[in-house]
């Protein structure tokens, strides 16, 4: 049992981080590039889900086509790095349930998706260009709490608090 209480710590440490805090990546550039891809699903989903956004979804994919698959394909060379030969099914198997997710996590709102959502389409038409796309997608903190950025990597924690002094006895 002495053994156990230091693990049970440790794992009590990390359950109150927040939930962004469990899911960034040991790399800047790469937690950047999986925001932008759950931004990509997160509007896939409502273009799929809400009437008349098809043609807003259209819109943001060929404003950002050259962005966006650049980004796709520094993803994939993630996967294939991580994963070796399982990288491109680790990859698709990520961004299948990455959309379901976005899809599932989208039922909670239910009739308000669209409403509360849709404007997402005029604010990322409206950004300077795509150098912008990697800092709103990281404020909207669009990767799903059931899934991590980085998938397999070991999470990096907030920097831990001030210690407290030690109890006198």
């Amino acid at each position: 049992m002495p053994r156990l209480l230091p693990v049970l710590a440790v794992l009590g440490a990390i359950a109150a981080l927040p939930a962004s805090a469990q899911r960034q990546c040991a790399a800047a550039t790469d937690q950047a590039q999986f925001e932008v891809q759950a931004l990509r699903s997160h509007l896939m989903v409502l273009a799929t889900s809400c009437d008349n956004e098809s043609g807003r979804y259209a819109a943001f994919i060929n404003k950002y086509q050259r962005d966006l698959n650049a980004n796709d394909q520094a993803v994939t060379a993630w996967f294939k790095k991580r994963y070796g030969g399982r990288g491109q099914a680790e990859h698709d198997r990520y961004i299948t349930d990455l959309a379901n997710a976005v899809s599932t996590g989208s039922t909670v709102l239910g009739g308000d998706l669209c409403p509360h959502d849709g404007m997402m389409f005029a604010e990322v038409m409206a950004l300077r260009g795509p150098a912008d796309l990697a800092s709103y997608a990281a404020a909207k903190d669009l990767v799903p709490p059931s899934l991590d950025a980085c998938p397999g990597q070991q999470p990096v924690a907030a920097k831990p608090a001030a210690k407290a002094a030690p109890a006198k006895k």
